[in-house]
């Protein structure tokens, strides 16, 4: 077998491959068997017919196609592996020559792991945040937990703001309800800005039992297009207003959180967490960080078929978040004021930068020798394992090799961003 290199791109080649007589050989072979076992001759059962008898009943284009499928298959991952060439997938073969018994000449090209020159990873001149904890943080915590202490009691009188009110609306335009414009015994407090603007305002200095219209103008930004800027009228029914009182901010409250005598103890465990929570953050921001920066160091190029499936796992993301929230993909695009052209740039953007980021750290894993053991990975399959254990589909998934080989590259490359942390620290 003889190979020509030829290099498309960064990240495709095409090889050109001669197979002579001797390499024919072999796949004629089997080719002759194959189609043994398929012809009907009389006299015998199908797939006893002996190869001398078959070949006499075989049409010569059959024979010949099968033979250089087989010559192909046999030889073309091999053309690849002769030149130090990893295709990301089967390459597309084109048969240029063949003369039967003699020879047989095809190109084979594909996208492959493109060659990748590492930066100075040690030195990449990222700094890292400060993870600090404010008192603001601290006291937004203290009030969320304020708010929910909270105690309501129904009251005969005017709503005011503050209070919280339950109910009944229809919203329509043009005299007709709109989509997601009616609910009932919704429960709202005045003042959150929950609704577009005049909304929680026009229920204020209403007593419960009154029916009233409100007349709104949605605001021009508004997320869905159809209601952005349109006149609307609420038909609204009050049906209760509930004084809220909100929990102090004292050691009795700080008794209802948990384990806590003071209120200085719920402090000091809030700020503990916070600062933890932070930590976190800024780790996790270091780490991107400093890919991106290793990326641009680097000289790294994103094959095609690697964009592309990045590209599909972003939208298959997005289609379960639409899912979620009861709308399409189409749908959710529209909401958010985006087109499927500007939404296609911004998700190849992101998607080349992620496949960059993965070749990088892979070709730094090889580099520095970084692996992880199979005890390691049979732990983290263990925890899974008990993770999932009330999903038997979940946890028959993980006996798949192919899911085990996932989970110990994501922990090589986890591995690897922690060097990578150690290295600029």
């Amino acid at each position: 077998m003889k190979t020509k290199f030829k290099k498309l791109s960064d990240s495709r080649v095409e090889i050109t491959v001669t197979l002579d007589a001797k390499d024919l050989k072999p796949a004629a072979e089997k080719a002759l068997e194959k189609l043994a076992k398929e012809i009907k001759v009389e006299g015998f059962r199908k797939g006893k017919v002996p190869v001398e008898v078959a070949k006499k009943f075989i049409p010569e284009n059959d024979l010949n196609s099968e033979t250089v499928d087989l010559a192909v298959r046999s030889t073309v991952i091999e053309a690849f592996k002769k030149e130090e060439k990893s295709p990301l997938v089967l390459p597309n073969v084109t048969v240029t020559k063949y003369v039967p018994d003699e020879i047989v000449e095809y190109t084979a090209t594909a996208d492959i792991v493109p060659e990748i020159k590492l930066g100075d990873y040690k030195n990449l001149g990222v700094k890292r945040e400060k993870a600090t904890v404010t008192e603001k943080e601290v006291n937004e915590i203290l009030d969320n937990l304020s708010s929910s202490f909270s105690e309501k009691k129904a009251v005969k009188r005017a709503a005011k703001l503050t209070d919280e009110v339950v109910i009944d609306f229809v919203g329509k335009k043009d005299e007709k309800a709109f989509k997601g414009g009616s609910a009932k015994d919704y429960k709202l407090v005045l003042g959150s800005k929950a609704f577009i603007p005049g909304f929680e305002d026009g229920i204020v200095g209403h007593e419960p039992g009154d029916k009233f219209d409100l007349k709104l103008t949605f605001p021009k930004d508004y997320g869905a297009k159809e209601l952005a800027g349109a006149k609307v009228v609420f038909e609204v029914l009050l049906k209760q207003v509930n004084e809220v009182t909100r929990a102090k901010i004292n050691d009795e409250m700080a008794k209802k959180c948990g384990p806590f005598k003071t209120l200085d103890e719920l402090k000091k465990d809030i700020k503990t967490n916070l600062e933890a929570q932070n930590e976190h953050r800024a780790t996790e921001k270091f780490k991107d960080d400093l890919v991106k920066a290793l990326v641009k160091k680097s000289k790294v190029s994103a094959p095609e078929i690697l964009i592309d499936d990045q590209m599909r796992a972003i939208r298959e993301d997005i289609t379960r978040n639409a899912a979620s929230q009861g709308m399409s993909f189409e749908e959710l695009l529209e909401v958010n004021h985006e087109t499927q052209d500007n939404w296609e740039k911004e998700a190849r953007k992101i998607a080349e930068e992620r496949v960059k980021a993965s070749l990088v750290l892979q070709s730094l894993a090889v580099e520095q020798k970084i692996t992880v053991s199979d005890e390691l990975v049979n732990a983290k399959l263990a925890e899974l394992r008990d993770v999932y254990k009330k999903s038997p589909e979940a946890v028959k998934s993980l006996k798949d090799p192919n899911v085990k080989m996932d989970i110990k590259n994501r922990m090589i490359i986890e591995a690897t961003l922690d060097f990578l942390v150690k290295a600029n620290s």
